[in-house]
């Protein structure tokens, strides 16, 4: 492990990788990320997944022998996904183990055509988790205002679930209120309380969301304290009674997880984000650039204050520059969510498309 992923090790941090695909799986690559870079789980999501097919031929087999069987493209690709996921899952078999099951995680998406139904959106969480057949998998459901439902349901029915989409304090504790909703039902009706799950915030597309908009000295900034206000509100609840009554019935928390924590502009130095939220009791999940930039020439510091530091000085004054954050935050939350569904239809026609080039051959 190197020295600056040692040292999110030391403050409590978990670095993770946002990636997957066959190549890394079969030439060692995530094997020496997860030996020589300290990496103990994996996130997926569907543009990853369209990016991997669309750049290798590693997909072409299974993907014409999937077809041949009659398989629709959704199904077709969950079956691919998983194959790629019950690998990785496996790679982190051992860190999950000796974790008791908090970390060596990976996760694969519900389809985000199912948002605004919260009963199919558990079905086909179930189907995945089940067709996974592994203890390490996360399921991904958007914490969006129809998905609460979803997750609070998932985690009733024992499903662990990786909370995606959320951009502000307000989206994290509806979520977070949601999963404990779960295990407290779960508590009710006499069943195992631990279910896993984390709770995914994102933090760049803030920043990118008002480049251009704003003076110079506010051009970047936002995204991370925004970070440290919902970290704030992830320690006062680790506080709060109604945690603490969890945690004497054997439930571990719903870890906080920074999720787009690459940078977006190449001028800027390509593990800022990373540096800036290394925290305790977090994970942080890093694109393949900026994990190897951090691993190799990092530079981190102390870990972020409990309190959240400046944040809310830092948020009021990008507010005084006329930014409405809650407003921010459900547009941001939106497109995301749109852009899911586009990516997602997006993958199913490539899958498409190169299923009938590979029988055509």
């Amino acid at each position: 492990m190197t020295a600056t992923t040692e040292r999110l090790r030391e403050i409590g941090q978990s670095p993770w990788l946002d990636n997957i695909t066959r190549t890394i799986l079969e030439d060692g690559t995530l094997r020496r990320y997860r030996d020589e870079f300290g990496v103990t789980g994996l996130t997926s999501n569907p543009t990853i997944f369209d990016e991997a097919i669309r750049g290798s031929a590693a997909y072409d087999l299974p993907i014409r022998a999937l077809a041949e069987r009659g398989l629709s493209a959704e199904a077709l690709f969950i079956e691919v996904a998983l194959e790629d996921l019950r690998r990785a899952a496996d790679e982190f078999r051992a860190v999950h183990a000796a974790s008791g099951g908090v970390d060596g995680w990976v996760s694969m998406e519900v389809s985000p055509l199912l948002a605004d139904d919260a009963a199919t959106t558990v079905a086909a969480a179930r189907a995945i988790h089940a067709h996974a057949d592994r203890p390490n998998l996360f399921v991904k459901i958007p914490g969006t205002p129809a998905g609460l439902r979803a997750i609070e349901d998932s985690i009733f029915a024992g499903i662990p679930v990786n909370v995606t989409l959320l951009f502000s304090r307000e989206q994290y504790l509806a979520a977070a209120d949601a999963w404990a909703r779960g295990i407290e039902r779960r508590i009710a009706a006499g069943l195992a309380p631990r279910v896993d799950s984390v709770a995914s915030v994102f933090v760049s597309r803030w920043d990118r969301a008002v480049t251009g908009r704003l003076p110079v000295p506010l051009a970047r900034g936002l995204g991370i304290a925004i970070a440290q206000r919902c970290y704030r509100a992830y320690r006062e609840l680790l506080a709060s009674a109604r945690w603490r009554a969890l945690s004497a019935a054997g439930v571990p928390p719903q870890r906080l997880l920074w999720a787009s924590t690459g940078v977006k502009d190449p001028a800027e130095w390509p593990s800022t984000y990373v540096e800036a939220l290394a925290a305790p009791d977090t994970i942080d999940t890093m694109p393949e650039q900026t994990l190897r930039h951090f691993a190799t020439a990092g530079r981190p510091g102390e870990a972020m204050r409990a309190d959240g530091g400046d944040a809310e000085a830092t948020i009021a004054r990008y507010a005084a520059a006329g930014v409405d954050v809650d407003a921010l935050a459900a547009q941001l939350q939106r497109e995301g969510a749109a852009s899911f569904v586009a990516s997602w239809r997006d993958l199913l026609q490539r899958i498409a498309a190169k299923s009938a080039a590979l029988a055509a051959r």
